[in-house]
């Protein structure tokens, strides 16, 4: 489960989110090119880029990977309806789906599926081996359905910030 840490600061301010609109585009902006933009020295933006990152309101910085450059040509939307929503078996597929490299992304769900998964894998026969272990051979796992997205329109992180 992903752990947040209590906020010790106080809520981002408007210096704080015009940073971490500048960030969101391109966590590489060079401090100084921020503080030009937001009307900051770098020091205080290198500051407040500190103090955003103890608060875990920054939580990683990463690279974005396209994932036609490395030919992991499917990417699946995966609808999974658990046996029953009792804490020990949800905990449990967390886990699992957790653990698991192949799952990009996952969502504990309302609205008759369990858990809604965002896989990407090399190929179909990949994608069929992590069915049948994640789903298919599992016994947690009462039903699951997939939509294979035949283009990928838009893939963001960016989130909007007022």
């Amino acid at each position: 489960m992903i752990q947040k840490r209590p906020r010790s600061a106080a809520a981002p301010d408007a210096f704080d989110r015009a940073i971490l609109r500048i960030l969101q585009r391109d966590n590489k902006t060079p401090q100084r090119t921020i503080a030009e933009a937001v009307n900051l020295s770098a020091a205080a933006v290198q500051r407040r880029i500190a103090a955003l990152e103890e608060a875990d309101v920054i939580t990683r910085n990463v690279a974005i990977v396209d994932p036609d450059a490395l030919a992991l040509a499917i990417t699946a939307i995966v609808e999974v309806q658990l046996r029953d929503e009792r804490a020990a078996t949800v905990d449990a597929a967390k886990a699992l789906f957790r653990d698991t490299p192949d799952v990009q992304q996952c969502y504990f769900v309302t609205g008759g599926v369990t858990f809604v998964l965002i896989i990407v894998t090399r190929d179909m026969r990949s994608y069929e081996a992590l069915t049948r272990r994640l789903f298919a051979e599992n016994e947690l796992v009462e039903r699951y359905r997939t939509l294979i997205a035949l283009d990928r329109v838009k893939a963001d992180t960016a989130l909007v910030i007022p």
